[in-house]
């Protein structure tokens, strides 16, 4: 199941609204609709939900009518995503589905295309950036990988495992997010930004129709951005184990013992895979934190109680020192919020 509580850095939601004047009307309406507080989006360490920024992108690319809103020099008019997969589901295949996906994207954008590479044990999908992007290229190159690992991901029923990862740009502030979002052995500095999976994925039947399209559209970009805890990495299991007993102060050792792990076959496994385990453990809490703080009316040392701060001021200083703002700014946009 996906992590119900995954928040993502503001910085995507910076990244998605810049360029756009910050007290224009379609600003502020956007991320009224999303219920973000504005001065989340001058705080560098903020965080959003999944369905904040996934409400966020919906609304900028209903209101610019561009459903990758000012990514490219052309727009993607309304429907874009809805015909693309209309045209791949009589595929006999995911390799011919490809095919169609790129040849699609050929004919709609002038700045970036996709290409397809299939090897006899890997298939390399890559991004080709024949301009730069108009809008952030960090946050564009990481939609468009997720976008194109999506659709091939939802198109078969399955999420396609990441061989390998390789990003055209040096390692960025949120790199440490990727583990929940690109698991895998991560490249930065390349020549292209690309994925790697096992060809033998492509061999898959299409097993999506025309019925099941309009949830995975109204749920874009959510359903694809986030990696289900179906992948186990083990920060995913080490997670997912945290998140049924946070109430419970579980340490190193309790959940080492949980997992059938030595403490320095946990920690050294989880230091392969770029964390450790208190900011597995810390990055849980936060974001637990902000979605009973966004969700729900408890008070707000409740909320610290609930996951294991006994102590208020302990649950304030830390909570800050995750997201540099006080708990109240993520309460302000809250249920209780009374509209003027």
């Amino acid at each position: 199941m996906k992590r119900q509580t995954a928040t993502v850095p503001i910085a995507l939601a910076t990244d998605l609204l810049a360029g756009l004047d910050p007290d224009s009307l379609l600003v502020r309406a956007a991320i009224g609709h999303a219920k973000i507080a504005p001065e989340l989006l001058q705080q560098a360490g903020g965080r959003v939900t999944i369905e904040q920024f996934s409400k966020l992108y919906r609304q900028l690319a209903l209101m610019l009518d561009d459903e990758t809103p000012r990514f490219f020099s052309r727009p993607l008019r309304s429907g874009t995503l809805k015909f693309l997969c209309l045209g791949m589901f009589d595929s006999p295949n995911l390799d011919i589905a490809f095919h169609r996906f790129v040849s699609y994207f050929r004919l709609m954008l002038d700045d970036m295309g996709f290409e397809v590479s299939r090897g006899e044990s890997l298939t390399r999908i890559a991004l080709i950036e024949h301009a730069p992007p108009q809008g952030s290229r960090v946050l564009v190159h990481e939609l468009m990988l997720k976008l194109v690992h999506g659709v091939a991901s939802w198109m078969i029923g399955r999420k396609i495992p990441l061989v390998q990862v390789d990003f055209a740009f040096p390692r960025p502030a949120r790199a440490p997010e990727y583990v929940y979002v690109f698991p895998g052995p991560i490249n930065f500095g390349q020549a292209q930004t690309a994925l790697y999976v096992d060809s033998e994925h492509l061999n898959a039947p299409i097993r999506q129709d025309k019925s099941a399209l309009s949830g995975f559209l109204r749920n874009a970009p959510a359903d694809w951005l986030y990696v289900p805890f179906s992948e186990k990495m083990l920060t995913h299991r080490v997670c997912d184990y945290l998140e049924s007993v946070l109430g419970s102060m579980p340490t190193v050792a309790s959940t080492a013992r949980a997992l059938h792990y030595s403490v320095r076959t946990l920690s050294r496994r989880l230091a392969e895979e770029g964390t450790t385990f208190q900011a597995v453990k810390d990055e849980l809490r936060r974001d637990m934190a902000i979605l009973q703080l966004i969700k729900t009316e408890l008070p707000i040392a409740a909320i610290g109680s609930s996951i294991g701060f006994d102590n208020p001021t302990t649950f304030n200083r830390a909570f800050k020192l995750w997201t540099g703002s006080a708990p109240g700014a993520y309460r302000r946009l809250g249920p209780s919020r009374k509209s003027g």
